[in-house]
């Protein structure tokens, strides 16, 4: 963080900004922080189209901030990054929605891989094939991978915010809730688990080891694009593993 303070060093600045709330406290702990958006907008970036500014990102995060500033309950001990980074990262997803980034074009080429790809390996009861997944969409394997590559702009949207867009869907907040986002969780482990080893390792090194796209590329010694597009295909089979789980929950 800023000037290499730690969180027990701004002790005294959450404990004066509980206690008078001032405008003048509350930007010494933003931009003590701050970093923190430069960080999360680099890394959701990474797999963003040209098009899209990086500084919209930040500026969305910023307001991530100010808002997790303004609700931290710093008597709860919890770590701020950690709350921080849920809510600035939040915002910036939020302003991707609202922007609706993807091309029509190219949704309606997710759907159509994903659907394609939830069914064959439905049927096949198993991890299906480059070659299996290219022949079911009646396209060679060079023009998948090229595909896959496209696709990558949609899986910025993490896991975790997944499970809550998945739980949410059907449900208001409350136990049943909870239990299904522990169900959706328990499922979405046991689909980590089946994934082909290089993807389960993309997938572990990335949401849990929280390395980037280009650390990963250096530990598992192959490209940045190939890590991007083993983490698409990780991705999108995870979503077809929980989608026929689900399905099966409600026949």
């Amino acid at each position: 963080m800023a000037n290499g303070e730690s969180g027990q060093d701004m002790a005294p600045l959450w404990i004066a900004y509980r206690e008078h709330h001032t405008k003048e406290v509350r930007d010494q702990l933003v931009e003590h922080y701050l970093p923190l958006v430069n960080i999360i907008a680099g890394r959701i970036a990474i797999s963003l189209p040209s098009h899209v500014d990086r500084d919209d990102l930040i500026s969305s995060g910023f307001f991530g901030l100010m808002d997790a500033v303004e609700r931290y309950d710093y008597e709860r001990k919890n770590k701020f990054e950690t709350y921080a980074g849920v809510r600035i990262r939040g915002a910036m997803l939020d302003y991707l929605r609202s922007k609706d980034w993807l091309p029509t074009s190219l949704r309606q080429k997710i759907r159509n891989y994903e659907k394609t790809l939830s069914r064959l390996e439905g049927e096949l009861g198993r991890n299906a094939t480059d070659e299996e997944i290219a022949e079911a969409l009646g396209i060679e394997v060079e023009g998948l991978q090229k595909l896959i590559t496209q696709m990558n702009v949609a899986t910025i949207i993490p896991l975790d915010d997944y499970i809550r867009a998945e739980t949410a869907q059907n449900m208001i907040p409350g136990p049943s809730a909870d239990i299904e986002k522990r169900e959706t969780q328990e499922m979405l482990a046991q689909a980590i688990g089946k994934l082909p080893e290089k993807e389960k390792q993309v997938v572990s090194l990335y949401y849990y080891e929280e390395l980037t796209m280009r650390e990963i590329s250096l530990v598992m010694h192959v490209s940045e694009a190939r890590i991007c597009q083993l983490h698409t295909k990780a991705i999108f089979r995870l979503r077809g593993t929980l989608a026929r789980a689900k399905a099966c929950l409600l026949d």
